[in-house]
């Protein structure tokens, strides 16, 4: 007889909230988006969450399932501890008591975690990494941030705030980031700093896809700016494997859509800048734009054990 249970789980974004039932093994057994709706206002959004999140819950009964605890993931930075959304530019969280607002509404209990954590987490275990006990897990996006995996589980460190890859200091005269500091790794080679490098040099507002696209097609400039961003990243790459000595480098993120045309030379940059310590495995991301959901579940179902 299948095994019943699931675990409602939602990875809430800026723009859009990916939300699922999934089993205990992984498996996924229903999907729902919903847009975030931001511009309403953090009450608004923790409004939306509770009642998508109930709405699962529903779902599942409905469906001769038993939903047994119920996982969240939100950006910025989260108390995983305490259960408290700190504080999010994306969605306007401050000091928000998600955990236990859902844990309430839904009569289950209820984990809080970082996107990105729980995104490593989900690629550890079940995707790209899976098979290694040390993962570095880095999603390349609008921003940049990481999460160390260690046998299984993510490391929060002491303020929660572990897996900062993005403001490493790579360009000291580099272009400021929005933490106010100029050079990190953020401002010099997310693909918003992509597109943002790409129209400084030509006028031409695209995205960083289109760089990537026009790299490949041997435009100059594009090339210019896709040789720069790779040097930025490999930069990065080797300042953490200097502090984690992982076995596997996980690349997530949109920018990661541009597969071989990323990882290939990021590659080959990170080798040259190899000295005594062990190279990682780097590879692309398995899970998509559902990492972060099927971690969040993940997070939930280790808090029940």
């Amino acid at each position: 007889m299948t095994d019943p249970t699931v675990v409602v789980a939602l990875d809430v974004g800026g723009t859009g909230m990916k939300c699922a039932l999934v089993r205990p093994d992984g498996s996924t057994v229903h999907t729902e988006r919903h847009p975030t709706g931001a511009a309403r206002g953090p009450d608004a959004v923790v409004g939306t969450i509770l009642e998508v999140a109930e709405g699962l819950a529903g779902k599942a009964r409905a469906d001769g399932l038993e939903p047994v605890a119920c996982g969240i993931a939100v950006p910025g930075v989260v108390d995983d501890a305490r259960g408290v959304a700190v504080w999010s530019a994306n969605v306007g969280f401050r000091d928000v008591p998600l955990r236990d607002l859902a844990a309430a509404r839904l009569d289950l209990p209820t984990t809080l975690g970082h996107d990105v954590r729980v995104g490593g987490l989900a690629e550890a275990r079940l995707g790209a990494g899976r098979g290694t006990r040390h993962v570095l897990f880095v999603a390349i996006g609008t921003g940049i941030a990481a999460s160390h995996v260690v046998d299984g589980s993510a490391v929060t460190g002491a303020h929660g705030a572990a897996g900062e890859i993005g403001h490493i200091l790579v360009r000291p005269d580099g272009p400021r980031c929005g933490c106010g500091r100029p050079g990190c790794l953020e401002a010099v080679a997310s693909a918003a700093a992509v597109a943002r490098r790409y129209a400084e040099l030509t006028g031409d507002p695209v995205s960083a896809a289109e760089v990537a696209d026009r790299a490949a097609a041997g435009e100059p400039a594009a090339g210019q700016v896709w040789r720069e961003t790779v040097a930025a990243l490999a930069d990065g790459l080797a300042t953490g494997q200097a502090l984690f000595d992982v076995e596997t480098v996980v690349i997530g993120g949109g920018l990661a859509q541009a597969g071989p045309r990323l990882l290939d030379p990021l590659r080959v940059a990170l080798h040259e800048r190899m000295t005594f310590h062990r190279e990682p495995r780097l590879v692309g991301a398995a899970l998509g734009d559902e990492a972060g959901c099927l971690g969040a579940a993940l997070l939930a179902l280790d808090a029940l054990a």
